[in-house]
């Protein structure tokens, strides 16, 4: 079948959100307070891991990890999106584009692993407390994080070295306020039957694969938990995972919903709405769930505020 169109595509148009045009402004700054409060509270979280001798432990290097990672993962879009809102013409050349999906891929599929490694972490400490030091020590923790960044890098060069070969032609025009890969592949004139079965399926196996491991983690969590007779114990003991769940179940609760749903290669209003929860205002709760419900990270970042605070006071004497 042919296209109405098939001279070649040097840009794509992000169209963004069109039918709020008139909001530009309010959008753009209303990112802008998402990104700079998503980005200060994850260092937050890390110079207050580092600074604190008492969180030098696998929990919190892989909550180090996890904050890093959500950097990277919002800075992967919406600094180029408020570029974009700034603009009339919100254009992005082909090459930043699938660099752009690179990225976004990258740090999505590292999410799911570092979710399901920190369940696994919690369901060592929790439910094999004696074996517990003496399996997650600080280098088979880093090996294993080191390892989920390694992967992720490597095997997603794979479907971008492909997409990277595709023609693009037709509407340069995508539907989405930053290059997801399910958007691209509409607007190639190669026949992408094929990658698009490969694709999503290796996103199933991603997601699945990491919530099936987060969820039989929280079930023997859970299990095990409940078979404490005390029930200070218990309640210390959901404590230590409630984050991380809220965490996951607003995570998956929007992913699964734009890429394991039927038909989730198209790209709606929906999706776009749906994608503003996880590629946005997900990584903007994490740094605030995790200090706001763990007691050692509120400790750890109090003591970051007295100490940069004294140092401040005695500065201006």
């Amino acid at each position: 079948m042919g296209r109405k169109n098939e001279s070649p595509v040097s840009q794509f148009v992000l169209l963004g959100f069109p039918d709020a045009k008139q909001f530009q402004p309010l959008l753009f700054s209303f990112f802008l307070v998402i990104y700079l409060l998503t980005v200060t509270g994850n260092v937050l979280i890390i110079y207050a891991v580092k600074r604190d001798h008492r969180l030098h432990k696998p929990m919190y290097y892989l909550l180090v990890n996890f904050s890093f990672m959500e950097i990277c993962y919002i800075s992967s879009t919406v600094p180029n999106m408020l570029f974009n809102v700034l603009l009339v013409q919100h254009t992005i050349s082909v090459l930043g584009c699938i660099t752009q999906c690179y990225f976004f891929f990258v740090m999505g599929a590292l999410e799911n692993y570092l979710l399901a490694l920190m369940a696994y972490d919690r369901y060592l400490a929790i439910c094999n407390p004696l074996r517990y030091p003496a399996v997650m020590t600080t280098r088979f923790c880093s090996t294993l994080a080191g390892g989920c960044w390694a992967v992720t890098f490597l095997a997603s060069i794979v479907p971008i070295i492909y997409i990277s070969r595709l023609q693009f032609c037709d509407s340069n025009e995508i539907n989405h306020f930053f290059c997801d890969i399910s958007p691209l592949l509409k607007h190639s004139c190669s026949d992408t039957t094929v990658f698009k079965q490969f694709f999503f399926t290796m996103v199933w196996i991603i997601i699945f694969s990491c919530f099936l491991t987060t969820l039989i983690s929280y079930l023997h969590i859970i299990k095990t938990l409940m078979q404490i007779p005390s029930t200070t114990g218990r309640k210390k003991g959901f404590s230590t995972c409630t984050s991380h769940a809220i965490v996951v179940t607003m995570y998956y609760g929007t992913v699964i919903f734009v890429y394991v749903r039927p038909m989730a290669s198209d790209s709606t209003e929906m999706d776009k709405v749906v994608s503003v929860f996880y590629v946005v205002l997900t990584p903007l709760f994490n740094p605030f769930i995790y200090s706001l419900r763990n007691k050692d990270v509120r400790k750890a970042l109090a003591k970051v505020y007295v100490e940069n605070f004294s140092v401040c006071s005695n500065r201006s004497m």
